[in-house]
């Protein structure tokens, strides 16, 4: 420390502050401007006094916050901010962000040992932070007899898939990306194309660690699939949909796991399968393989594939709480809105922002029911990385045999209790629901 301490020097530490407030201001400039004037153009622009607002008027009221209101609640009724913000890839990653943070805490606690605290202040967040900065900054180095092209795009496209998946997920009545009549169907779509992008990425490494790793996660998934599709029709069978939030909204009165707890485990046995996770860590196993055919990624390709593993999880644990634990259904905890906020505005000193009649935007629906969506996914997630702290990695032929025989067996007897609900009577026309 002694040694350090006297190259420090104040005039080098101003320069460097002020090179970042320079390149901070360039970039905002040259930037961010042009990509709000871009948003302003393609959003629908309100109608304010009778007129019909213009982006250039638009822009000069950036910092009145009384009258960027109705552009703020404009651009939020885009798909643009259901896509980039929510419930789309923001919002996912904000999550996926959170779960790293707590499985580390989470693992230091099972194992006793110290986790992120000590170098990263405020229980560590900082270093979550520092990880990020280091993938960003850290050298790519590509496999000298590795296909480049195929190894580039590799991790460009598992993150787009899994965002693809995301889109499928509804978080709250009418908050979904893509809302599609058969979105079940195209969820399957979308996780068939993850085994196709594993065994790419390992073959185009040219490396046998990556190859060995990338042959399990082929065996691994494509064996737990057809499980795991065999456990939602159930699900289908009761609602009769195959869309997403239909089948949300179906389980007002009632989750279909209480009908369903067969098929509902098998779905989280093989979700853990298809994420990869511990018990079935067999493609990243790092005490046989290394790391399984991430083992030659490095730097930010190595990121964005953690990145879409963790968007995977959100995506899949957020599926999960759609077709068994009621979706955004729950108990209204969320209070209304005032009715004098909404007739009066709010008076900060001189300015008076609002009224705002069209608010509800983020009704009290679609808060209470983010809310309940938000907790039901937090505490699967918790469920879907704690066996990671207590149980062991399973031999490769336990878990081709659990996957091929007793989870099919399983999932078969879950479609028969769904025929049998529906042939009873206990649901569907004149029953319950």
């Amino acid at each position: 420390m002694s040694a350090i301490a006297p190259n420090f020097k104040l005039s080098e530490f101003i320069k460097s502050l002020l090179d970042n407030i320079f390149w901070i201001i360039l970039i905002v400039v040259l930037i961010g401007l042009p990509a709000i004037m871009m948003i302003l153009f393609v959003i629908e622009m309100p109608v304010i006094d009778g007129e019909l607002l213009t982006p250039f008027l638009a822009l000069t009221w950036l910092a009145d916050p009384s009258r960027i209101l109705p552009v703020v609640k404009a651009f939020m009724a885009t798909d643009i901010f259901r896509v980039m913000a929510f419930p789309g890839f923001g919002f996912a990653a904000l999550l996926a962000a959170g779960t790293i943070f707590v499985e580390r805490k989470m693992m230091a606690k099972l194992q006793l040992r110290v986790g992120p605290f000590y170098c990263g202040k405020v229980e560590g967040i900082l270093q979550l932070m520092g990880d990020g900065l280091k993938l960003i900054s850290k050298e790519i180095i590509i496999p000298a007899k590795a296909d480049k092209p195929i190894f580039w795009a590799a991790p460009v496209l598992f993150v787009a898939t899994a965002a693809a998946f995301v889109a499928f997920i509804p978080v709250a009545p009418g908050w979904v990306v893509a809302d599609v009549e058969l979105g079940l169907l195209g969820v399957f779509a979308v996780i068939g194309f993850f085994p196709i992008i594993t065994i790419l990425s390992a073959w185009s490494a040219n490396s046998k660690f990556p190859f060995i790793g990338g042959i399990r996660a082929l065996f691994q998934m494509v064996s737990f699939e057809i499980p795991l599709i065999l456990s939602l029709l159930g699900v289908v069978m009761l609602t009769g949909s195959l869309n997403l939030s239909e089948i949300a909204a179906s389980q007002s009165s009632f989750p279909w796991i209480v009908f369903l707890p067969v098929g509902a485990i098998v779905f989280f046995i093989t979700m853990l399968a298809e994420l990869e996770r511990i018990p079935f860590d067999l493609p990243e196993a790092e005490s046989e393989i290394v790391a399984g055919w991430l083992t030659e990624l490095s730097g930010m390709m190595y990121g964005l594939v953690q990145l879409g593993t963790y968007l995977k999880l959100y995506a899949f644990a957020g599926l999960f709480v759609v077709l068994f634990l009621g979706g955004w259904n729950g108990p209204m905890v969320v209070p209304p809105f005032p009715a004098e906020l909404l007739e009066k505005g709010i008076e900060m000193g001189p300015i008076t922002a609002g009224p705002f009649p069209g608010l509800p935007l983020f009704t009290q629906e679609m808060l209470n029911g983010a809310l309940w969506f938000v907790l039901k996914t937090v505490t699967v997630i918790f469920f879907i990385i704690l066996p990671r702290g207590v149980f062991p990695r399973i031999r490769v032929d336990m878990l081709l045999n659990l996957g091929w025989t007793k989870l099919i067996g399983l999932a078969f007897v879950n479609i028969f209790i769904a025929l049998g609900l529906l042939y009873a009577g206990v649901l569907g026309p004149g029953g319950l629901q």
